[in-house]
């Protein structure tokens, strides 16, 4: 029986506007079965073009721009696992599809075992045809993804500041504009999002960058001891105070004191503190005199200052009095790309200081890294790509090697909270909302949206072209979400 090997591009994503699609190239022996094959994959919406001479396909894999690959086993003029071997061998990048008869499994198990992505049983089914396409597709995606990502001409690894997503770059931006100035900074953000990463780089950019930074969490020490640490003490205010001692706002003169966890200071410190930054001097404990100080603050929180003021928790003149220019440091889960960039960079000193061979992201990671909300943000991360790097078995970071609660997260669908007192909405401006809101996390990324959203794309795609009243480019205009 003659035979067929089908090359496959990305679906064409008939929309107004859309991306040019990859070519699409097709190899069979048997032309029936190719035209069978081609009118089957125009109507999963790709772009096939056939040839029945496995030489032609060898010399297309060279040449074109491709996405999957499917070839049958049984070929007359080469060997199906001879035809398979030497596209993986040209084209290791692109994931290839064996088709087999009932009675060829053996040759698809060694298909598979020489590197195959999947196969497919004679006849082929449609619906098994387009999901095994549609999972190769998104494969061959994600792996261009990373080799982009961790490609030398990235040179991610001296920004101060890792990432491409637009709340990193209003940070940057900001943090350029006021790192100049002696203006009192707060940054705000979750635990784990950066926020000492931002305050040394208000200090690198500032005219104090030769002087030092000391940094405290003022969440760490205790109480009876945070004035003592700030102020610095004279000898024999205590016990065990033989000797008088600078305190940080001193030790920083010339530079900047980062003021970590500035929330959790007790009341009766926030006073004392708000009455050093007004007179530039400062009183250590058990001495008479007051000392001068030439620092520049930067304080930084993970609560709600405003709502700590509400509840008498945070004096409302030490806020206004360090909140001169505010700075939020965005959460990871509102960073889209930016998870990979930081996954490779993490990856990269990982292995470094383990002295391990370089590694990779399994395609499979990336996806599950993407689709995780990170409530611990880049702490967590950078805690998760330890964790593979040192239960890693091959090149690359299976999806064994992650923690669980990776591998088994479902992004969160809609809150329908009992007693939720929120207006009820029509269901089809509901679906609407949620979609804009999957686009926003993945910055505009339609396909990533629509796997987010468990949906294929041309379905996302008849969605948002009805919201806009006849094609996307209108709404994700709109939305500033234009990335294709």
């Amino acid at each position: 029986m003659l035979t067929r090997s089908t090359l496959h591009g990305l679906p064409s994503g008939a929309t107004r506007g859309a991306a040019k699609p990859e070519k699409n190239r097709r190899v069979d022996d048997e032309q029936d079965e190719c035209e069978l094959l081609v009118r089957l994959t125009r109507r999963l919406d790709y772009l096939p073009i056939a040839t029945t001479s496995p030489e032609v396909a060898l010399d297309l894999v060279g040449k074109e721009p491709l996405s999957a690959i499917l070839t049958d086993l049984g070929m007359s003029l080469m060997g199906g696992l001879e035809l398979c071997s030497r596209i993986m061998g040209a084209r290791p990048d692109v994931p290839v599809i064996v088709v087999t008869g009932l009675g060829s499994m053996e040759a698809a198990i060694e298909a598979m075992r020489a590197g195959a992505y999947d196969f497919l049983n004679k006849p082929v089914d449609a619906n098994a045809l387009g999901l095994s396409l549609r999972r190769a597709v998104q494969h061959h995606r994600l792996q261009e993804e990373i080799r982009i990502l961790t490609a030398p001409s990235s040179s991610i690894s001296s920004e101060w500041m890792i990432g491409e997503s637009e709340p990193v770059k209003r940070v940057k931006e900001i943090v350029s504009r006021v790192g100049p100035s002696e203006a009192t900074v707060l940054v705000h953000g979750e635990t784990g999002t950066g926020k000492e990463l931002i305050a040394r780089a208000v200090h690198r950019f500032s005219a104090r960058s030769e002087g030092p930074f000391v940094a405290i969490n003022c969440a760490a020490v205790p109480a009876s001891l945070l004035e003592s640490e700030l102020f610095g003490h004279a000898r024999g205010a205590f016990t065990d105070a033989k000797v008088s001692r600078d305190g940080l706002f001193v030790r920083a003169s010339g530079g900047t004191l980062f003021l970590d966890e500035i929330g959790e200071m007790p009341l009766e410190m926030q006073a004392k503190l708000l009455r050093a930054l007004q007179e530039r001097v400062v009183r250590p404990v058990g001495s008479n005199s007051e000392v001068p100080f030439d620092t520049r603050i930067v304080a930084a929180t993970h609560r709600d200052l405003e709502s700590d003021i509400a509840s008498r928790r945070f004096r409302e003149d030490l806020y206004y009095r360090i909140n001169v220019v505010k700075i939020t440091a965005p959460p990871l889960r509102d960073r889209g790309n930016d998870v990979l960039l930081l996954a490779t960079h993490f990856l990269a000193l990982t292995t470094q200081r383990c002295r391990k061979e370089a590694m990779g992201l399994s395609p499979q990671v990336a996806s599950l890294l993407l689709a995780y909300d990170w409530p611990g943000n880049v702490r967590e991360l950078e805690n998760c790509i330890e964790r593979a790097v040192a239960l890693a078995r091959f090149s690359s970071v299976s999806a064994e090697d992650l923690p669980e609660r990776i591998r088994s997260f479902t992004p969160k669908r809609f809150s329908m909270a009992a007693g939720d007192e929120q207006e009820i909405l029509p269901l089809d401006e509901l679906e609407r909302r949620y979609i804009l809101r999957a686009l926003k996390i993945v910055d505009g990324n339609r396909s990533r949206a629509a796997t987010l959203l468990g949906v294929d794309r041309r379905t996302l795609y008849r969605k948002l072209e009805r919201y806009s009243g006849g094609g996307t480019t209108t709404i994700a205009a709109q939305e500033n979400l234009g990335q294709q």
